[in-house]
């Protein structure tokens, strides 16, 4: 008995069995063979092209790759503007009370002698206490903002180089004091100019780096 013709199929022919077309057979509920499979929830399937994490090193997150290191880190010239702020901020005051109290030598006609009035142990230690002070403000701002007035100022921060966090207040504390070292001869503070990462040799021995803020 013939049948008629299947309308989709009027030639009776057999559709070719291989790549693009699926395969008669295979189990239901399963493609043929080159159909894309659907990778298993969770997990990215072959050829499928994944999406990186976004975070320190990576894009989306802070740390600079071998094509824009250059624009990453702050350079020598913002740095300097922004200690310049901090310092006219923060020390102005303290620079002012000890101008007043720094010693004098005057000369005294009567008896024809230099006498030194003020200074002693009161302005040294003062002094001292005012260094401190601004340390700790210093470090205060840096390690809860990120970055100080100075550095908000001309946009950029300080992290540490490790993860691009910010620094602990002990940390901010110490790098502070650490800055000792970068004044002598003015060699650290100079070294970012040269530096392949622009850190002083305070930001070395901390693990830090001043950045572009975002």
């Amino acid at each position: 008995m013939s049948y008629p013709p299947d309308p989709n199929n009027p030639y009776g022919q057999q559709p070719p069995q291989g790549y693009g077309y699926p395969q008669q057979g295979a189990p239901q509920g399963q493609p043929g063979y080159g159909y894309p499979q659907q990778p298993p929830a969770g997990q990215p399937g072959y050829g499928y092209p994944q999406q990186p994490q976004a975070g320190y090193g990576q894009p989306g997150g802070g740390y600079p790759n071998a094509g824009n290191v250059q624009n990453f880190y702050a350079g020598w010239g913002s740095r300097v503007v922004a200690r310049i702020i901090d310092s006219l901020v923060v020390g102005l005051i303290p620079a002012i009370i000890l101008f007043a109290m720094q010693p004098k030598t005057e000369y005294n006609a009567a008896t024809r002698t230099f006498e030194t009035t003020g200074g002693g142990g009161a302005y040294y230690a003062f002094n001292f206490l005012f260094t401190v002070l601004i340390w700790a403000i210093l470090a205060w701002m840096k390690s809860s903002m990120g970055q100080s007035l100075g550095q908000k100022a001309v946009n950029i921060r300080m992290v540490r180089e490790s993860d691009g966090q910010k620094l602990s207040f002990g940390a901010a504390f110490g790098r502070e004091a650490l800055h000792l070292l970068d004044y002598v001869c003015c060699i650290g503070f100079l070294w970012p100019l040269w530096d392949a990462k622009k850190q002083t040799f305070a930001d070395k021995i901390m693990g830090t780096v001043i950045v572009k803020a975002n």
